[in-house]
């Protein structure tokens, strides 16, 4: 049995730019890359419709900037949980040492 192929994001755009750009056909790209050519028409939907996000603004992600911001907040919680922790723990520590325990 044929395990299934991954490829890099790289891989598709170089494809699909290719076959867009008129460098190569879609069955020359397929024949050279051993590939289908429904899965470089699914490829090549999939870069036009993805196009537009390229002009957005801040298109570098402004998801990965959400996420980085969620994690900063966590960090920055589980940080003053860690004080707070640390505060309860050296204040018990030192009523135990006082009672002779």
């Amino acid at each position: 049995m044929r395990t299934r192929r991954t490829f890099r994001p790289e891989f598709k755009a170089k494809v699909v730019l290719e076959c867009i750009s008129g460098v190569k056909s879609v069955s020359e790209a397929c024949r050279e890359y051993q590939l289908s050519p429904v899965l470089v028409g699914k490829w090549r939907t999939e870069f036009i419709e993805n196009a537009a996000a390229i002009f957005e603004k801040n298109h570098k992600g402004t998801e990965s900037q959400n996420q980085i911001a969620d994690l900063e907040r966590l960090v920055g919680r589980l940080t003053l949980e860690n004080d707070m922790l640390k505060k309860a723990s050296s204040i018990l520590h030192a009523k135990t040492n006082r009672n002779g325990k």
